[in-house]
């Protein structure tokens, strides 16, 4: 099994954050790119680069993934997708200097109405940026979030290649209200990534309204926690056994990585998760 851990989740620097992940035993970390240590200004200084890729080797480390979210509304608008699809191809370029097989990306909103502005503007620049990255033998992974998986898979079918899914559980379970393993069963070979994440849901909304809440940087009368809540991992909504079965079924063999955005001690939580999901994935047979 292919375990990783989202470093930002603990908090600390970033030596030190991949220092713990060793610690606890994972295989594999997801690192964020969009800025500070981490970011693709190492393609001009391959030797900070190569102090990383050393440090991860030592660690006995591999990289899931780099996160290449930029915030705001993703790709949703046109006039700034120029700026955005070259930073993301920088990002894509640094996941092939690391070793990432993966970089995973919130997009915006996809519209249920494929004649909108936004919808070619998001299918646009997905389909250059997937292409670029399938050049190098990278997925562009779309996180799971405000769409139902069936807009999600239209989307990604007219796409040509390079384009998959970041498939997170908990964002069904708290903002969409979608059964994680009925997602896995439709999205089925296009998920390249996964996270481990648990939370409830507790008051149903539009999901649009609350990814647009977070792109605008909270402002507006809407408060997250009336909402949704996330949970330490085994104690949400998510049925990870049928999730994990539906996973089993598909043939999914990459990596199950760890995300804890809240509570008060993060790596008491990552560790516990880890314990939780390395027993569930034994019992579904990885």
């Amino acid at each position: 099994m292919k375990l990783g851990v989202i470093t930002d989740c603990f908090r600390l620097p970033l030596r030190e954050a991949l220092k713990r992940a060793a610690a606890l035993g994972f295989g594999g970390v997801q690192i964020y790119a969009t800025g500070g240590e981490f970011d693709a200004s190492l393609l001009k200084n391959r030797a900070a680069l190569g102090e990383y890729t050393g440090l991860l080797k030592d660690l006995g480390l591999s990289v899931s993934a780099l996160c290449g979210d930029m915030g705001g509304h993703g790709f949703e608008n046109r006039a700034d997708n120029g700026v955005r699809v070259e930073k993301t191809k920088r990002i894509i370029d640094l996941a092939a200097a690391c070793g990432a097989p993966v970089v995973t990306t919130h997009i915006g909103v996809i519209p249920e109405d494929q004649g909108s502005p936004k919808f070619s503007a998001l299918l646009e620049a997905l389909d250059t940026l997937g292409l670029y990255g399938k050049g190098q033998g990278i997925d562009l992974a779309i996180e799971t979030g405000p769409e139902k998986p069936e807009t999600l898979k239209k989307f990604i079918d007219q796409t040509h290649g390079g384009v998959g899914v970041n498939l997170d559980p908990a964002n069904f379970v708290m903002v969409t209200g979608v059964d994680p393993a009925a997602a896995v069963e439709l999205l089925g070979p296009r998920i390249v990534h996964t996270h481990v994440k648990d939370g409830i849901m507790k008051k149903q909304t539009d999901p649009a309204i609350v990814y647009n809440f977070f792109a605008e940087g909270g402002i507006g009368d809407f408060r997250m926690a009336d909402y949704f809540l996330e949970t330490p991992v085994g104690e949400g909504a998510v049925h990870f056994e049928s999730y994990l079965g539906a996973l089993k079924k598909t043939g999914y063999d990459g990596f199950f990585t760890i995300e804890r955005e809240a509570g008060e001690d993060p790596e008491r939580d990552i560790a516990a998760a880890l314990r939780f999901i390395r027993d569930k994935l034994g019992r579904a047979g990885y």
